[in-house]
Formats: C-alpha cells, structure tokens, sequence
C-alpha cells in the first residue's frame, strides 16, 4: 500500500511538471511579446500615432506584464507543492523499505537513521518545524497549528523563490 502511494505520488508530480514546463515556456514568449510591444510603442514618434493610442496600448502592455508575474508566483506556489511532494514520496518509499524488511523493523538505529534522512531532506523552515514538533510528541493538528502561527507572524518566509 505504501508503494501504491508513492507511485501515485510519482504520477501525479510527473504529469504536474510537464504541464508547468509548458505554462512556463509559453508564459516566457509572452513576456518577450509584451516587452517588444511596449517597446515599439514606446519609441513611437508622436505625430505616427495618436497619443491616447499610445498610453492605451502602453496600458494594456503593463497590465498584461503584471498578471504574467502574478501567474509566475503562483508557479513558485506550484514549485513549493511539488517540493513537498516529493519529500512525502521519499518518506513513504524509505519507510516502506524499512519495514519490509523484518532485519531492520526493529532496529531503533535504523528508525534514527530513517529520521535523520527525511531531517536532511526538508530545506524549507515550515517542513523542518513540523517534522521537529512531531518528533517531540505534538499531534498532527497541533503540529499544523505552529506552523500556521510562525508563518502568520512572518517567522516563516511565505514563499521560496526557485
């Protein structure tokens, strides 16, 4: 069962990838369309066109540029899931490893080890605090909760630039 989860995890960050690789690419010719636009228009003599055309069509350019970097941030967002993803991926697949193995199930030294692999593995604060709280005996609700708490108090960077 644990193997079915990380298959389906594995699907499911696959299938994401190809669609942001796409979103991405096309979002980086658009940004290259708009800037050209502006510039053209910008450089505009004022006698070649009207200058309320002029401030329209340099107005939808700069709208247009601001909703491609809001797309962009919620590709950070989409970048932060599938980080996240692929940790919970590693921990089912180590810990399915580790007790399929009845030499290892009950060697506390091989449950420290698996801790000190997922540990090494978290790179954002939110994962690593959680992990910490779980750890110290917090449930998952509570565990939530600090996390929750430190990120509303800007503890915690709410987004990591990739």
């Amino acid at each position: 069962m644990l193997n079915l989860a990380v298959a389906q995890i594995s699907m499911a960050m696959h299938e994401g990838e190809d669609s942001v690789e796409s979103l991405t690419r096309s979002f980086t010719s658009m940004v290259g369309n708009v800037e050209d636009i502006a510039k053209t228009t910008a450089s505009l003599a004022a006698g070649d066109v009207a200058d309320d055309i002029k401030s329209a069509v340099l107005s939808r350019a700069a709208e247009v540029q601001g909703g491609i970097q809001q797309s962009i941030v919620a590709f950070q967002f989409y970048d932060r899931l599938s980080q996240r993803l692929d940790h919970v991926r590693f921990v089912l697949d180590a810990l399915s490893a580790l007790v399929a193995d009845k030499s290892r199930l009950f060697n506390p030294a091989e449950w420290e080890g698996l801790q000190q692999s997922i540990r090494g593995r978290y790179s954002m604060q939110e994962e690593q605090d959680m992990f910490e709280a779980l750890l110290n005996g917090a449930s998952i609700e509570e565990a939530l909760d600090l996390v929750r708490k430190r990120l509303h108090e800007g503890d915690i960077n709410d987004i990591e630039l990739f």
